[in-house]
């Protein structure tokens, strides 16, 4: 056991309650009864509090009485301090901070929060908190808890880490009442020492624990969350649940700033890590839940195999799975000819496969639809109808080796329960309802995704070519000129200081023309009127010019007009949490209201960049629509994947964008560039 390990904590020889009450009303009280089951498993309770004869006088009392790992300390935030250093002093390992009115409450709480760090950092103390509802481990038989109703959170083998505490009991509930239980659940609440990678690195050595719930509010250091997640996914499944969809935050110097919001960011670098992500509360139980029971092999194009005894539920749940990407491929012929033995001749058999009712027959049709070669996942759902068919029996008959099963099963009652219970020991996944066997499927199939492409390198090292002299300010067509030392195309161009080389590089390049303001100082240049397009004439130029000059011009540059097409924004920037991402999607003037774009830490595979595109709700349009340009999936991996490498190599560089990196027949070709860079006393730490 490490000095900083948090086994202390988790499962302590020992507990403390400082600040012990007999009034039933106090926290300390309600403390002492929540842990009253450690005690009486076996484990040494004791109540500390010097104005009551009953219980120890101090810590240190308390410690010579019996081994005391962890202390949990219930008195007001401005005596957290010395009760946290006396109890290291006693040799204690490990506290919980419960209360509030430390730093999210401003004022001296600041400070107090402050005195709780140093203590830990001046004696080695691990603390949870403060302001955190606790912690249950209902296995090891410690629920550090106030809330209400925690002694009946049942063991299992699924842990939740938790931003809040209330979120952390929420679950923990959740789990318990869908049958799967918590080997632990911590809620970390302020953070002022333990974090969730500190709690991620603890559970990827603990054996009893088989997937993980990871709720996430804010971060702080995103390099170290990742790497934690990443290492807990590749020995078990981490699921998350990311708060914060439509909170944008302050917007950057540019689009790719406005668009890279710290929730976005956030499921890029925690997807890219190994973890499966959810939208809500609900789906994470599901999802987690599935995960803790089954795990699919690692597959790069995982198919569904879905089968129903009822054809409404199969639609909603095949409408479900659908709108989650997931692939239900046909059957082969001879899959079919095995159902059509087995099923009437007017069930639906192609997949999904429609039995009509429970009989029977449904174990044998789960089986032949386990071993068809196109199905990586069998989806099921049926009602319980035990005078039909026992759905126990069926599902272990059907199992196919290699061939997880999630299986909702509608009904209610005890016998519903048992079944349930039943199908998981069983590893079948359980779900009561359509919706809860998408969300667990789908998780299955981004799980085995995910470890599909684990063995494409993280963090690629940045090629020997990439330029390492971006320094000071770039207009667009410094810009440009750099995007061409990577390999990207743009349109003929000349940077003109005045009206006459104006006109001579419209003669030079020929109509029609784009005319713009030149200015590093200048980011959005259509706000101000500074783009004027479909220039052709020399009267058409000098209009141009003289609006330009209105807006504050003193250069000019003439580019040439490219050919409609699509437009995309791609990006590179520095994340304050995460470090180096990049950033692809739709483009344009409409790319902040649009906001269809998909976030990668960087730097990346070219490979990784390549399949970016595929998770942006407008694909489509790069795939031909309607008669328009295909893109070359590769050519703008390449493209985005430089644009990571250049600002892993160099610190003083900020931001680079494209926007809009035209997508036409012959191809990319970048029309707009921003570059922004820092001065060399502010160079980026990550570098």
């Amino acid at each position: 056991m490490t000095a900083r390990s948090l086994t202390p904590m988790f499962e302590p020889r020992g507990v403390a309650v400082v600040g012990a009450s007999r009034d039933p009303a106090k926290l300390g009280a309600v403390m002492a009864r929540s842990l009253s089951a450690f005690a009486e498993a076996g484990g040494h309770l004791a109540l500390v509090n010097a104005r009551d004869d009953t219980m120890h006088p101090s810590i240190r009392a308390a410690a010579q009485a019996g081994p005391v790992d962890l202390a949990v300390i219930c008195v007001p935030a401005a005596a957290c301090p010395g009760v946290l250093a006396e109890s290291a002093a006693a040799g204690v390992r490990a506290a919980v901070v419960c209360g509030g009115g430390f730093a999210e409450a401003g004022g001296p709480g600041v400070a107090y929060q402050r005195a709780l760090r140093e203590v830990v950092r001046d004696t080695g103390i691990r603390l949870l908190g403060p302001n955190t509802s606790g912690f249950l481990a209902p296995a090891a038989g410690v629920t550090a808890s106030f809330v209400p109703g925690v002694a009946r959170v049942r063991p299992g083998s699924v842990a939740v880490v938790a931003a809040s505490g209330g979120v952390n009991h929420a679950l923990a509930f959740a789990l318990t009442e869908a049958g799967y239980g918590v080997r632990l659940a911590v809620g970390l609440g302020n953070g002022a020492d333990v974090t969730a990678p500190d709690v991620l690195d603890h559970l990827a050595e603990d054996p009893g624990t088989a997937a993980v719930a990871l709720h996430v509010e804010s971060v702080t250091d995103g390099p170290r969350l990742v790497e934690s997640v990443r290492r807990l996914a590749a020995r078990r499944p981490v699921v998350a649940l990311v708060v914060g969809r439509h909170d944008v935050g302050a917007f950057a110097a540019s689009h790719t700033g406005a668009l890279a919001t710290s929730w976005r960011t956030t499921r890029a670098a925690l997807a890219q890590a190994g973890a499966v992500l959810v939208g809500d509360e609900r789906e994470l139980v599901d999802a987690v839940g599935a995960l803790s029971v089954t795990r699919m092999p690692p597959c790069a194009g995982p198919g569904v195999g879905l089968v129903t005894a009822q054809a409404g539920p199969g639609l909603l749940l095949l409408d479900d799975l659908r709108g989650r990407g997931a692939r239900v491929p046909e059957l082969t012929p001879g899959t079919r000819r095995t159902l059509s033995g087995l099923l009437p001749p007017l069930t639906y058999q192609l997949n999904p496969v429609d039995t009509g009712r429970p009989g029977p027959e449904l174990g044998a049709v789960l089986a032949a639809v386990g071993a068809d070669p196109g199905v990586s996942v069998i989806a099921g759902y049926v009602l319980h109808e035990p005078d039909a068919v026992d759905v126990v029996a069926a599902a272990r008959q059907g199992r196919t080796a290699g061939v997880p099963m999630v299986l909702g099963l509608g009904g209610t009652g005890e016998e519903v329960a048992r079944d349930r219970a039943a199908l998981r020991d069983a590893g079948i996944a359980v779900a009561a309802d359509p919706r809860g066997v998408a969300a667990a499927t789908a998780a299955l199939l981004a799980d085995a995704r995910a470890r599909a492409a684990a063995h494409v390198p993280s963090v690629p090292a940045v090629p020997a070519g990439v330029p390492r002299d971006v320094t000071g300010a770039y207009d667009e067509h410094e810009a440009k000129n750099l995007l061409g030392r990577l390999g990207v195309t743009t349109m003929p161009r000349r940077a003109c200081a005045d009206r006459a080389t104006a006109h001579a590089a419209l003669a030079e390049l020929g109509g029609p023309v784009a005319v713009k303001l030149l200015d590093a100082t200048v980011l959005h240049k259509t706000e101000i009127g500074g783009v004027h397009l479909g220039v052709v004439t020399g009267d058409d130029l000098d209009a141009a010019l003289d609006r330009l000059d209105a807006a504050g011009a003193r250069r000019y540059l003439v580019e040439s007009m490219a050919p409609a097409g699509v437009d995309l924004v791609v990006g590179a920037r520095r994340d304050p949490v995460f470090g180096p991402v990049v950033l692809a999607g739709l483009g344009g003037t409409v790319a902040e209201a649009l906001a269809d774009v998909t976030v990668r830490l960087a730097p990346l595979t070219r490979e990784e960049a390549a399949a970016m595109p595929a998770e942006l709700a407008g694909h489509a349009l790069l795939t031909g629509w309607r008669g328009g340009p295909v893109l070359d999936f590769a050519e703008l991996g390449r493209i985005v994947a430089a644009l990571g490498d250049l600002l892993a190599a160099n610190p003083l560089l900020d931001e680079i964008e494209i926007n809009p990196l035209r997508l036409g027949r012959d191809g990319l070709v970048a029309l707009d560039a921003v570059i922004l860079t820092r001065k060399a006393d502010d160079a980026h730490p990550d570098q």
